[in-house]
């Protein structure tokens, strides 16, 4: 679906094979077909847990692809980056994915278990961003506000608890990082995480540059960089989505880029929320060799 097609929907969570989908933006019998895709080896798929750097991808392949020149994205991209690199799940794009040219780049919000098979016989290549979940819990919070599309929290305490249920779109966070993280091996993927790319964005890019095969000069790489900064992200109308309608973003009720940070989440929780997140987490993810960062002031 065209996120500036002026359409007006009803939205709902819709289960769907142990997956929430969003009834109006999503058509299951159409993420269903998603599996049998032929894969090219260009392809490439930019993969999140929503709130975890989705539109910060976007921006950064974007410029890859353009080798750092910004003045070329936006001479291509009058709307949002959403209409150059879309979500594969969202209705209609999977037909527009299957004719489009390569190179053909996508994100997806998507399990492991709806992608296309091909990507599991090192087809195309995957790259995994991963967030600390109690900022992605407080990020999906306050996204929550903004979409149209999502149901209002009643409050923090209430979408805490949906969260930790997987009572929302994408479900489990935990389950989300482990299908994709158990497979990893089995296809071309790129695992990075947020923090990351807030500690030393320039490495990250020059991670991802190098995966992706791009040969781009220390001063192509640089302007990549540049204009994929939080602070110059907010200034590019194509890049911070307030050109995204009203019917899907109440831009009234805040911005889609917020804050971008790490450890917002000791804003919000209490001390007996911090514990039982701490909890699920240790038995969550006990088997997975997965660390992260917590704090901003555990970077500097």
């Amino acid at each position: 679906m065209d996120l500036n097609d002026g359409k007006t929907v009803s939205y709902a969570l819709v289960p769907h094979k142990g997956f929430n989908l969003i009834n109006g933006i999503h058509d299951p019998d159409d993420v269903d077909q998603i599996y049998n895709l032929e894969i090219r080896d260009s392809d490439v798929f930019a993969v999140t847990y929503p709130k975890s750097g989705t539109i910060w991808m976007q921006q950064i392949l974007l410029l890859l692809e353009a080798k750092g020149d910004v003045t070329a994205i936006s001479k291509h991209n009058t709307k949002s980056n959403a209409d150059c690199i879309p979500w594969i799940e969202l209705s209609g794009c999977r037909e527009a994915f299957i004719a489009a040219p390569s190179p053909r780049w996508r994100v997806t919000h998507l399990q492991h278990h709806f992608m296309p098979a091909a990507l599991s016989q090192r087809k195309g290549k995957v790259i995994y961003v991963a967030r600390n979940p109690k900022d992605v819990l407080v990020s999906y919070f306050h996204f929550h506000k903004v979409a149209n599309m999502l149901e209002t929290p009643k409050d923090f305490d209430d979408f805490f608890e949906k969260f930790m249920r997987g009572d929302v779109f994408a479900c489990s966070w935990f389950e989300h990082i482990k299908t994709w993280y158990s497979n990893k091996d089995d296809m071309n993927m790129l695992f990075i995480t947020y923090e990351e790319m807030v500690q030393d964005l320039h490495s990250a890019v020059r991670k991802m540059s190098l995966f992706l095969g791009k040969e781009l000069t220390e001063e192509q790489l640089a302007n990549v960089v540049k204009h994929s900064t939080f602070h110059n992200m907010r200034k590019i109308p194509q890049a911070n989505y307030e050109q995204v309608p009203g019917y899907l973003l109440n831009h009234h009720q805040g911005k889609f880029m917020r804050k971008g940070t790490i450890g917002d989440w000791k804003n919000h929780f209490t001390v007996a929320q911090n514990e039982r997140f701490d909890e699920v987490f240790h038995r969550e993810m006990q088997d997975f060799p997965l660390s992260f960062i917590w704090d901003i002031r555990d970077i500097e």
